[in-house]
């Protein structure tokens, strides 16, 4: 499944069409974000079952806002339309595989 670009227009479209969501917040110029988006893309071609969204702040801050996000790269992961984790800050393959998998 390919990584999907999430704007408050389509975000309650793929939270409702997807039972597992991982919505990766960053921005073009953080520099953890870039380590941290082929990882998210190796993931989304790996793992058919997990929807995948990038979320740019600068872009889309209302919702970056409604999300509470302060510090970036932020990952959510929402099961069945309410968020089940959060981590904050870089993470390996590994670590993000249990956020979503916990």
């Amino acid at each position: 499944m390919s990584v999907k670009s999430v704007s408050e227009n389509n975000f309650e479209t793929l939270k409702g069409e997807n039972k597992i969501l991982l919505l990766d917040f960053y921005a073009d110029w953080c520099g953890p974000c870039r380590m941290v988006s082929p990882v998210i893309d190796e993931i989304a071609e790996e793992r058919r079952d997990i929807a995948i969204g990038k979320v740019n702040v600068d872009k889309e801050s209302g919702l970056a806002s409604l999300f509470g996000i302060y510090s970036i790269p932020t990952l959510v992961v929402i099961k069945d339309g309410k968020e089940a984790a959060r981590a904050v800050g870089a993470r390996s393959k590994k670590q993000i595989i249990e956020l979503v998998e916990n």
